[in-house]
């Protein structure tokens, strides 16, 4: 191996590693940019063959792999704790945001609790998860139709 090819295998290696580091694509494009212009290399082309070998296919990867990168990247996996928000759950201390005090029952589990809107809501009411901040919920008493 000459030292363009070197070169290129150290360039490859050095993009993997990065990619491996991250969570999303930051270097898949000037892996396979290395890739090719280490192929050229080893096939005994210029270096100035090389180099726009490098540029166009990494280009080229850019443009085919970075849209399905960014429509990927929007996509929010709902977290165990995200799917309780909307459910219904039962209040097992009194909720007062005042005294600080507050806990409801959802699916088994006990969560500390606080109103949305700073109303006392009562043990054994019905309540409709709002949102959750750290490790409290809040919540809306729900209206219950007889």
């Amino acid at each position: 191996m000459d030292g363009a090819s070197l070169f290129w295998a150290a360039a490859v290696i050095v993009f993997v590693i990065a990619e491996a580091a991250t969570a999303a694509l930051v270097s898949l494009w000037f892996i396979g940019g290395s890739a090719a212009a280490l192929i050229a290399a080893l096939l005994g082309a210029p270096i100035w063959v090389q180099v726009v070998l490098f540029f166009a296919v990494s280009g080229l990867l850019l443009a085919l792999l970075r849209p399905l990168a960014k429509r990927n990247a929007g996509q929010r996996v709902a977290t165990n704790a995200d799917r309780v928000i909307g459910a219904s759950a039962i209040v097992t201390e009194t909720i007062d945001d005042l005294q600080g005090t507050g806990a409801v029952k959802i699916d088994g589990k006990e969560w500390s609790a606080r109103s949305c809107d700073g109303a006392i809501i009562e043990v054994g009411s019905v309540v409709r998860i709002d949102r959750i901040e750290g490790v409290k919920v809040f919540v809306k008493k729900e209206e219950v139709s007889q």
